[in-house]
């Protein structure tokens, strides 16, 4: 039996480097390192300009947040506390594979209602290293059983919950990933996923989105996840309802992993997604990466006649792109020329062409064309000068600069 006071010892890789405390905001340096984004933060701007941990000189300065480890110190840390509040252990002990072995034969002659802590700690083991990961995925029955789980319409709502965790751990690392798509979604695995992510916490409801990217690995998989309307339509009205940004990051990756098929992106606009889109850009406190998706999903939905309708109607939402033009990335650029360039130039909407003159645009696009950009944005710059050339009486009237130098007529 395995013994009931077990517990996890906290990951060296969780820890920063700096700090030693478990990261709250992971992020990598350009030397691979990752640290706690403060604690990183308050070395370079002591002036520092080496990695701490290697004392290389950088290169570049910039940090790059590490989502999965992120992700991975969120879950286990939710189940180190669901272990705590369970257990009046004061001298715990790790779980190894042997007895991480033991518990998963327990869950397998529990039912349902006992297997809730036994899951907390197969996510505790899972959550420590990509090792542990991977004997669980080749651990023979783990991954049919937790399908099973997932799928049984008697199982609870925090059995499911911990389930969802469980399966986004080990697709995390897992080889075989367009096998187990096949499996899910040969069972009812969806309607599973959307009472998590109708009724669950929030922590269950990134996993979720994670989960659905995960096994959206081939034209078959998005098309099947796509093709249920309530799973698609939870995702879409969430980027509208939900201001928090992780989850807000793991849906945006789930719909975009969804909606390579054209029919999708008809889909997603008539359920809303560019309206959850506008208002994700016009939010000041957006992250980069958050900024770069929404511009991404959006210059998808461009592609259809019911993505640029909707973009073209929406009256903050060619303004909130033009805003993102400069000053954030160069993903986050290149995303934002291509849309004004399909509405405004391949398309030639009047509306459009307005919305980019009436927000500035046109300096915006002249300094782009000054900038290191790339050979694809600069003609795409060019081509969007060209339109407005026709309308120069209206487009000059609101280019306010004195760096004259630069316009191009």
């Amino acid at each position: 039996m395995v013994r009931a006071d077990l517990s996890i010892t906290v990951p060296s890789f969780f820890r920063c480097p700096i700090s030693l405390d478990v990261m709250k905001s992971p992020v990598s340096l350009c030397t691979g390192v990752t640290y706690d984004r403060s604690s990183i933060q308050k070395w370079l701007d002591n002036g520092n300009n080496t990695c701490p941990a290697t004392m290389q000189v950088l290169q570049s300065k910039d940090f790059v947040p590490n989502h999965t480890l992120q992700r991975l110190i969120q879950i286990w840390s939710d189940s180190v506390k669901t272990l705590s509040d369970s257990s009046s252990s004061d001298a715990p002990l790790s779980l190894s594979k042997e007895q991480a072995q033991a518990l998963v034969k327990e869950i397998e002659k529990d039912d349902f209602a006992n297997r809730f802590d036994s899951l907390s700690k197969i996510i505790c083991f899972a959550s420590q290293s990509e090792e542990n990961r991977k004997f669980l995925a080749r651990l023979d029955g783990f991954l049919s059983l937790t399908v099973d789980i997932l799928c049984n319409a008697g199982a609870e709502l925090r059995v499911l919950e911990q389930v969802v965790w469980v399966l986004e751990l080990i697709l995390i690392d897992f080889e075989e990933n367009e096998k187990m798509s096949s499996v899910l979604l040969s069972r009812d695995f969806l309607s599973s996923i959307l009472i998590v992510f109708q009724q669950g916490s929030l922590n269950s409801k990134i996993g979720s989105a994670r989960v659905l990217e995960l096994i959206a690995v081939d034209a078959d998989s998005k098309l099947t996840i796509a093709s249920n309307d309530a799973v698609l339509s939870e995702l879409v009205n969430s980027l509208t309802s939900n201001s928090d940004s992780n989850l807000n990051g793991a849906v945006l990756s789930c719909i975009i992993s969804v909606t390579l098929p054209k029919r999708t992106r008809s889909k997603i606009t008539k359920l809303g997604v560019v309206k959850g889109l506008t208002q994700i850009l016009a939010d000041p406190n957006s992250t980069v990466t958050i900024i770069e998706k929404s511009l991404k999903l959006l210059e998808m939905v461009s592609t259809c006649a019911e993505g640029r309708r909707e973009i073209c109607e929406n009256p903050l939402c060619i303004p909130a792109v033009a805003q993102k033009l400069l000053k954030v990335s160069t993903a986050s650029t290149e995303h934002a020329v291509v849309i004004l360039w399909r509405v405004c130039h391949v398309f030639r909407d009047q509306r459009a062409q307005e919305a980019v003159t009436k927000s500035n645009g046109l300096t915006k696009i002249l300094l782009l064309m000054q900038s290191n950009c790339s050979c694809q944005v600069r003609q795409m710059s060019r081509d969007l000068l060209k339109i407005f050339r026709v309308n120069s009486k209206c487009c000059l009237s609101f280019y306010d600069t004195k760096a004259t130098h630069i316009m191009p007529f």
